[in-house]
């Protein structure tokens, strides 16, 4: 969880209240954060990750000025236009295909305040954009730049300026290999031919996201009082969720808001968009939930102490929150504003002996077998991509499930399964050393005959990378996994797109196929951005626990 330390001062001012020491310690820890320090000067507490809005002095303030009844209910954001464009050119789409923007005016700005736009900046950088990798954000002085802007995507040597705190001018393939930020990040951009920058009508660079600002127009000061916030990424969801965020943040210091038009090849946007969200509240739900007895009047009064509006029946979700997606959210902010310490405790009226289910115990066995091999289990989404999961894999399918309303196009399908989220783990990490052995165990879906019309399995899977992996490596590892677990299996040649031919085989036991292991194939490895050989394999776990279990 993201740490922040906040100016304790400043967040007072904010809330409108000074609460005494103890009960400040008290409120803070009950409304949903992990308070590690206060005193005159500060308060540092971590952040759960689903809570990116109070990163910030200005959204913490917030959140605990209507938590402890001071300014109850949804915030409203005046948003102006100001008639100024972003203009996005269609080179973008394999590169950073979209982004939205916004002006803000009447900053009163102060060392104290940079300091706060610089660390709301960062955190979200690194937590709910996943250090750069879903979406970047630039901050630039509109005294030194001319509308309209212009983003688009061009060869790296073309791209000439001096990067922020450098100096002298480059280009972005220079400040890839000498600049502490561009080393960093680098591998955001690797194997792509062309980089995104943003430029102004004076064909001024601004920046390259998601790397690194324009020294020259990227860098604010204490003089600034107007700026351009962009952010850039691949889904607009979550670039709208994160613009939302920091305007509002900054709204909170004062400042005036102002939407943009963002001009795509196809389509013509405006952003910020600041009005609420609506779902349907349903009482009766909320109070099976929480075994409470809540009146209409009572769960409104709950629901604005976080923050929220209400309106016959509906709640009203702030546009900066992004982590209310289903009404049991809603039932989590209601129980943490009714209080946990309120909650009466009850003896279950059955008594029951608890014991772990088996075919856990025998997961929990197999990731200790692994991990005595020196492997690292992994975690990653049952939500996936068509093209990674088949396409880079070199196969096709029409038997998985896709889903109704997606609002990524980086998560359309459930997975059919792991091992093509394996590779993308690998080539998100080529930066990092080698060798990579890695695992992971969990759920797959295909299309197939059940009450749902989808089949749920669970399946293992493996991969080894370092220049010298081969069959020979990760067959050992499946030999020494199965002798641990007293199973007997043998290996039949077969054909299989993904694999290298030759060097894949199917794995039987009993006669009956439960995986296949092999060589990864180049095109394969090429596709994820792999630079080192890939070897793995995938089994069948509920097959291999029925035999043990038997």
């Amino acid at each position: 969880m993201p740490t922040i330390t906040l100016n304790r001062k400043v967040v007072e001012s904010l809330v409108g209240k000074k609460l005494p020491l103890e009960e400040l310690k008290d409120r803070i820890s009950m409304l949903g954060t992990d308070l590690e320090h206060v005193d005159d000067d500060e308060i540092i507490v971590e952040i759960f990750p689903n809570r990116p809005d109070m990163l910030s002095e200005q959204g913490f303030s917030r959140a605990f000025s209507s938590f402890i009844g001071v300014n109850k209910g949804l915030r409203k954001y005046n948003v102006k236009k100001s008639g100024e464009k972003v203009i996005v050119n269609k080179s973008l789409k394999d590169v950073r295909p979209y982004t939205v923007c916004a002006i803000v005016k009447n900053l009163n700005l102060n060392d104290e305040r940079i300091r706060e736009i610089i660390q709301i900046q960062e955190k979200l950088h690194v937590t709910y954009c996943r250090k750069r990798k879903k979406a970047a954000i630039g901050i630039y002085p509109m005294e030194k730049i001319k509308y309209p802007i212009y983003f688009t995507a061009k060869k790296p040597e073309e791209i000439v300026f001096r990067p922020l705190e450098w100096n002298k001018v480059i280009n972005a393939k220079q400040i890839m290999e000498q600049h502490p930020t561009g080393i960093e990040y680098k591998h955001l951009l690797k194997d792509l031919k062309k980089y995104s920058v943003f430029y102004d009508a004076n064909n001024e660079v601004l920046s390259v996201p998601p790397i690194i600002n324009s020294h020259k127009t990227g860098k604010i000061t204490d003089t600034t009082k107007e700026v351009f916030i962009e952010v850039s990424g691949f889904d607009l969801h979550t670039l709208n969720y994160v613009l939302n965020i920091l305007v509002t943040a900054l709204a909170e210091m004062g400042a005036d808001i102002y939407s943009m038009k963002v001009e795509y090849p196809d389509k013509t946007i405006v952003t910020p968009n600041l009005n609420p969200t609506k779902m349907k509240f349903d009482l009766s739900y909320l109070n099976k939930w929480l075994g409470l007895k809540l009146n209409e009047k009572q769960a409104k009064d709950l629901l604005e102490k976080m923050g929220f509006g209400y309106e016959k029946g509906t709640a009203l979700i702030p546009a900066y929150r992004p982590d209310i997606l289903h009404p049991t959210d809603l039932s989590e902010d209601i129980a943490i504003a009714y209080g946990y310490e309120n909650f009466t405790p009850e003896i279950p009226s059955k008594a029951t002996v608890g014991q772990e289910d088996l075919y856990e115990k025998f997961r929990k066995n197999i990731a200790n077998i692994l991990i005595g091999l020196n492997l690292l289990e992994v975690s990653s989404y049952h939500l996936a991509n068509e093209q990674k999961q088949f396409s880079y894999m070199n196969i096709k399918s029409n038997n998985y499930v896709k889903l109704a309303n997606s609002l990524s196009e980086e998560y359309q399908i459930m997975r059919e399964w792991i091992l093509p989220n394996l590779m993308k783990i690998l080539g998100d990490n080529t930066h990092n050393e080698y060798p990579q052995k890695i695992f992971e165990s969990g759920k797959v879906f295909k299309l197939g005959e059940s009450n749902t019309g989808v089949i749920e399995d669970d399946n293992l899977a493996c991969a080894l990378s370092n220049n010298d992996i081969d069959y020979t490596k990760i067959r050992q590892v499946l030999d020494y996994l199965f002798t641990q677990l007293g199973i007997k299996y043998e290996i039949k040649e077969t054909v299989h797109e993904t694999f290298i031919p030759g060097r894949v085989g199917k794995i039987i036991m009993d006669k009956k196929e439960i995986g296949f292991i092999g060589e990864i194939h180049p095109k394969v490895i090429s596709s994820f951005g792999i630079e080192m050989p890939v070897s793995g394999f995938e089994i069948n776990l509920k097959k291999v626990f029925k035999k043990i279990e038997k």
